[in-house]
């Protein structure tokens, strides 16, 4: 589970205390301080990290510290280290059983400090590493090399965006973050971001009623930018309140490869279901959006969309009832390559459905206002 540690070591003095407590309200897994007095006022919810000395974390730290009367409520103590002498010296502290871990920071500008931070990932409780070179290839290298260790990985970052990006390194990211806020808003846009995880939706059997072909119009094409597994696609429905699984194109099809990528969706008058219980049309979608990529067992993850295609092709419509009575409706490209899942993750063309099939949707609780979940009056035909 991904966690962040606040860096209190810079906050403007008049900001101080209201960022210790956006830290202990939001249940920021830490906060780091050189300021052993002011960590053990904090409630034993969060982790106290103890930075001896100046603005950077410094060198002559050690496990004593945390048993005099000054490092009192202290949970982990922060020490730096630049050669491989001084991470033997971090490792043994803590094979000494010490009363409170002992952690490295290390400032990683070179292939040496790279290898060293690969290597103290590996016997240490918590590494803590700031990279100057701004790609994240030097993250990479350590999240390969940290992969069987047990300890957890904390990577430095400058604002929320590069947050979210060290979060996703590698599919597995950072286990954790060091961010030094300016204010206390930017502590509670960090918990949103720490929560920002896709739900597990239950679907719900569908039972086909009519098929009809409704003639000319225009549907949309969604390419992502992932690789869609073979149980995988996204909802889509021309109703707030009901929603279809639509396959993506990564089962073999004739005349053409596999599109791993894409999910043939439906008309562009249709809802397609996104993060955070948020609907768009499809003729809203493209370059840069973000959907819920949906597995046959309800599983979710976030897709970002590379592209989006409109064009004019013959149209089916789907009619379909929940077993609550519940109307269901989609409308797709009238094609044979076209499909949807059914219950199992059967892969079903839309052309060869007929009354009585049984197809996997899912049904919403709210309606819809501008896309936002809204408890109001609302009927849909």
């Amino acid at each position: 589970m991904r966690f962040a540690w606040i860096d209190l070591r810079e906050i403007p003095g008049p900001q101080l205390q209201a960022v210790v407590d956006a830290a202990v309200h939001t249940r920021m897994a830490g906060v780091l301080s050189t300021d052993a007095e002011l960590l053990g006022t904090l409630p034993p919810t969060i982790t106290r990290v103890l930075v001896s000395g100046g603005p950077a974390p410094a060198e002559d730290t050690s496990a004593a510290d945390a048993k005099s009367p000054a490092g009192a409520g202290i949970d982990v103590l922060l020490r730096k280290f630049t050669t491989q002498e001084e991470l033997d010296a971090l490792a043994a502290d803590n094979r000494a059983a010490a009363d409170v871990p002992v952690t490295g920071f290390i400032d990683v500008r070179d292939d040496r400090t790279l290898r060293l931070s690969c290597a103290a990932a590996m016997v240490l409780p918590y590494t803590v590493i700031h990279f100057a070179d701004p790609t994240k290839i030097p993250l990479e290298i350590v999240l390969a090399a940290a992969e069987p260790a047990e300890g957890k990985l904390v990577t430095v970052v400058a604002d929320l965006e590069e947050a979210a990006i060290v979060f996703d390194v590698l599919e597995r990211g950072s286990d954790g973050i060091l961010y030094a806020p300016r204010n206390a808003d930017e502590v509670f846009a960090l918990a949103r971001l720490l929560q920002a995880t896709t739900p597990q939706l239950e679907l719900s059997t569908l039972t086909v009623e009519s098929i009809h072909h409704v003639g000319l119009g225009d549907r949309v094409c969604v390419d992502t930018c992932s690789h869609f597994e073979e149980d995988e696609g996204i909802l889509v429905g021309s109703y707030s309140s009901g929603f279809v699984l639509c396959c993506s194109e990564t089962h073999p099809l004739p005349y053409m490869p596999t599109r791993p990528f894409r999910v043939n969706a439906g008309a562009l008058h249709s809802y397609v279901l996104g993060p955070g219980n948020r609907t768009n049309y499809l003729s809203e979608v493209g370059s840069g959006s973000t959907l819920l990529a949906v597995g046959a067992d309800g599983r979710t993850r976030r897709v970002v969309v590379g592209r989006a295609k409109l064009e004019s092709r013959p149209l089916l419509e789907i009619r379909a009832h929940a077993e609550d009575g519940r109307l269901v409706s989609l409308t797709v490209q009238d094609d044979w390559h076209v499909r949807v899942l059914g219950p199992g993750a059967k892969v079903l063309n839309v052309t060869e459905l007929r009354a009585g099939d049984e197809l996997l949707g899912y049904l919403a609780a709210d309606k819809r206002h501008v896309g936002h979940p809204i408890g109001e009056f609302c009927k849909e035909n």
